[in-house]
Parts: structure tokens; C-alpha cells; sequence
């Protein structure tokens, strides 16, 4: 409790996209030592999973602590700069995630291909031109 509260004192005295990553941070440790100390009540595989699921909810925490972060520094940086600079970030996000959905698209087709793979004859054949279908190929 004393490392959160210092922690958010911090952020509140100073309320930077660091220090609110800081509070985060402390908070999620915090959860995660109190969720394992209430593991170590279980045995077997009870207490294996209840501190890979204290684990995971402490790494989720962090992810997205880091996730608002980056976030609000990219707003930061997004503010200062000049329209024009705003505007070709903007069309190069664009442009990524096009990219990106067109390699996801490829490699879902590969995989479906690959499962067609596993028949032979008309079946493959029917298969095959499913997924072209499906992944506009």
C-alpha cells in the first residue's frame, strides 16, 4: 500500500505519461504480491494455477500501463508537430495497417491451404477453391 500511495502521490504532484506509468506499475506489483500471497494458502496444481493466473493478470496490467504510455507520449508528440507532419502520420498508420491485414490475409490463406492439403482428389480440389474464394486470391 505505502509503494502505490507514493507511488500516486507522484502522479498527482506530478502528472506525467512516467509517473502515471509508475503508479500503474506499482499498483499492478502490489496486486500481484498480495494475489500470491493468498496463492501460497492452496496446494498442487490449485496454487500452480491460481499464481499463473496472478502472473498473467500482473502482466496484463503492465502491458497496458506501458500500452497508455506510449500512447499518451504519441499524443504528446502528435500535438506539437505541425499539421503536415500530423497528416503523413496519419496516412502512414494507413498505410501499415493495410500492409499489415494483407500479410494476415496471406498467411491465413496459407494456412487454409495447408489444411487442404490433408485431402486428396475433388475434396482438395473443393477445398482449394474455398479458401481462394474466402482470401480473394
Amino acid at each position: 500500500k505505502e509503494k502505490v500511495a507514493a507511488a500516486e502521490l507522484e502522479a498527482s504532484y506530478q502528472p506525467t505519461s512516467k509517473h502515471r506509468y509508475e503508479a500503474r506499475v506499482a499498483k499492478a506489483e502490489a496486486d500481484y504480491g498480495v494475489a500470491k500471497e493468498k496463492c501460497d494458502d492452496m496446494a498442487g496444481n490449485a496454487k500452480d494455477i491460481c499464481v499463473k493466473e496472478a502472473k498473467a493478470a500482473e502482466t496484463t496490467a503492465l502491458a497496458d500501463a506501458k500500452a497508455q504510455m506510449k500512447t499518451s507520449d504519441a499524443n504528446t508528440m502528435a500535438n506539437e508537430k505541425t499539421s503536415d507532419a500530423r497528416s503523413d502520420a496519419s496516412q502512414k498508420i494507413v498505410e501499415a495497417r493495410k500492409d499489415a491485414t494483407a500479410d494476415k490475409t496471406d498467411a491465413q490463406y496459407a494456412v487454409a491451404k495447408e489444411k487442404c492439403d490433408t485431402f486428396s482428389g475433388a475434396a482438395k480440389d473443393s477445398c482449394l477453391s474455398q479458401a481462394k474464394a474466402q482470401f480473394g486470391k
